[in-house]
């Protein structure tokens, strides 16, 4: 059991664990309406929207997760706005900030004497270089996220769902529509610095998706995303020990991993259900026809 539980007797495994444990609630939280809304794209432009406030930050010496809100609040409004434009559709105006965003980050990054260094610790993050006022930064995050949640439930489950519906019973869809992109802002900015915009939708996507088969509410959809997301986490960093592979890498191609084996699940269970119900179906023919014969003689 060495082997098992070695790793993480290292005080730095440790805390990479906690962190890619709390980031995982947290994704699960706004992962569960990406993925319900089909979103992906949208979390994939504000994760390089990202870029510029980073970028700027590092120039200037000042707090990367500062300027990664800043970006965030710019992608936000970005986005909002962009979507009430009638002559434009969503996806266009989106793709326009992703380019638009991520080409001003890297020009500003250019400017810095470690271009390619900044730029891979943005791209693919540190897991391993968790510290402990991080912690204590994801615990707030996680604690926001969940408030948000917990109010926001109603408007954003009749937004999945039904926009329309969701402005007849008086919740304001628009409102509700950019607190759910405040949210999605939060888990990006939250988990940029411990996986990389390049492997945070692995977390923020993977396990809400592998969820959806198991499932019978969005509640439990977010419960199992995060239980999944926990796991890619535990065994990614033990692999990662092991293989002396990228720990944030491994722990999202994990995360994805765990998706295909939960659809290959889901969709071996459909079958043997299917069997099962024509097998049933065939049976209840077969008696019902001897009991007409029975009947008629």
């Amino acid at each position: 059991m060495e082997w098992l539980t070695g790793p993480f007797e290292v005080t730095f495994v440790q805390r990479a664990l906690w962190g890619g444990m709390l980031v995982s609630a947290i994704c699960a939280l706004a992962g569960t309406w990406v993925v319900l809304r089909g979103m992906a794209f949208l979390g994939d432009a504000m994760s390089h929207g990202l870029l510029p406030g980073v970028a700027l930050a590092a120039l200037l010496g000042g707090n990367l997760l500062v300027g990664a809100l800043l970006s965030a609040a710019v992608m936000t409004a970005g986005v909002t706005a962009l979507g009430r434009t009638p002559r434009l559709s969503q996806d266009t105006g989106i793709g326009l900030l992703f380019v638009g965003m991520l080409s001003l980050g890297v020009i500003i990054v250019s400017r810095s004497q470690s271009f390619a260094v900044d730029l891979t610790g943005f791209l693919f993050g540190d897991v391993l270089a968790v510290r402990e006022q991080d912690l204590v930064l994801l615990g707030a995050a996680l604690l926001l996220a969940l408030t948000v949640s917990v109010l926001g439930h109603r408007a954003f489950l009749a937004l999945a769902f039904d926009p329309r519906k969701a402005r007849t019973l008086g919740l304001r869809p628009r409102v509700a529509h950019a607190v759910l992109l405040g949210l999605l802002a939060l888990a990006i900015v939250a988990s940029f610095h411990i996986v990389g915009t390049l492997l945070v939708l692995g977390l923020l996507i993977a396990p809400p998706a592998a969820a959806l088969p198991w499932a019978r509410s969005v509640r439990a959809v977010m419960a199992i995303a995060a239980l999944l997301g926990t796991a890619a986490t535990f065994f990614g960093l033990l692999l990662s020990w092991h293989l002396s592979t990228a720990a944030g890498a491994t722990v999202s191609a994990l995360a994805v991993g765990l998706f295909f084996l939960s659809h290959l699940a889901s969709g071996v269970r459909h079958r043997h259900r299917h069997r099962h119900r024509h097998r049933h179906r065939r049976r209840g023919c077969g008696c019902g026809e001897a009991g007409r014969a029975v009947a008629t003689a």
